[in-house]
C-alpha cells in the first residue's frame, strides 16, 4: 500500500474517468502542467488538494491514497453477499452489503474472508422457544476470544458483540435460510450455513 498518492495512480484514475490533464486541472483549480508534473513523478499534490482531487476523479480520499477504486458489485444489495470488517486495533466490527472502503484507527480495513467452521471453532445451535441458543466452543480469554456473532438471511442481519472473559453464547432469531458468522480475534471469520 502506498503511503501517499502516486503519479501513476493519478494518471490511471484520470484516464479511467476519461479526463484530459487540462480537464482535471480545471476541476481542481491548478494548471495542466501541475497535473503533468504529478503524473511524471516530478511533484506531488499538496495535501490540501487531496479532497478536491478525489472528488474530481469520483472516488474517496482513502481510495486515492490506496490507489484502488472500490466498486460495490452487489448493486441489488443482496444481504447474503454481506462483508464484515474488523479493526485490529480497537476491535470495531462493521457490516456492509458489499465491497466498500472502511477506515478505522487510521488504517484501511480489508473485508474478512469467511472460512467454514472447523473443529477448533465448533458451534452448536439449540432451539429455545422462538429463538436459537448459539454456543461457540471456544476460549474467551483476553488474548483469544470470539468478538461477534452475526446471522445473515436474505432480508436481515442480526449482530451481537461478545467480550473477552464472557461467554461465547447468544440468542438469535434464525428465520429462513442464511449464514451464521462468528469472528475469532486470532483466526478470523468463520461461517456455517443454516
Amino acid at each position: 500500500m502506498n503511503t501517499y498518492v502516486t503519479g501513476t495512480t493519478i494518471k490511471q484514475l484520470r484516464e479511467s474517468s476519461r479526463l484530459t490533464q487540462a480537464e482535471l486541472a480545471e476541476k481542481i483549480g491548478v494548471s495542466s502542467k501541475t497535473i503533468s508534473k504529478w503524473e511524471t513523478a516530478k511533484g506531488l499534490p499538496d495535501i490540501s488538494l487531496l479532497q478536491s482531487l478525489a472528488q474530481a476523479l469520483g472516488i474517496s480520499v482513502i481510495e486515492l491514497m490506496n490507489g484502488e477504486h472500490i466498486i460495490n458489485k452487489n448493486v441489488s444489495a443482496n444481504m447474503l453477499r454481506s462483508k464484515f470488517y474488523v479493526c485490529p486495533i480497537c476491535g470495531n466490527a462493521v457490516h456492509a452489503l458489499g465491497d466498500t472502503v472502511v477506515s478505522c484507527c487510521g488504517i484501511t480495513l480489508p473485508a474478512l474472508e469467511a472460512e467454514e467452521t472447523d473443529d477448533d471453532h465448533a458451534v452448536s445451535i439449540e432451539d429455545v422457544e422462538d429463538e436459537h441458543f448459539i454456543t461457540i466452543h471456544h476460549p474467551m480469554t483476553k488474548a483469544h476470544y470470539i468478538s461477534f456473532v452475526a446471522y445473515v438471511s436474505s432480508d436481515r442481519v442480526q449482530m451481537v458483540k461478545l467480550y473477552p472473559e464472557g461467554n461465547a453464547q447468544t440468542r438469535l432469531q434464525l428465520r429462513g435460510s442464511g449464514y451464521l458468522y462468528y469472528c475469532c480475534n486470532q483466526h478470523g471469520l468463520f461461517r456455517r450455513k443454516k
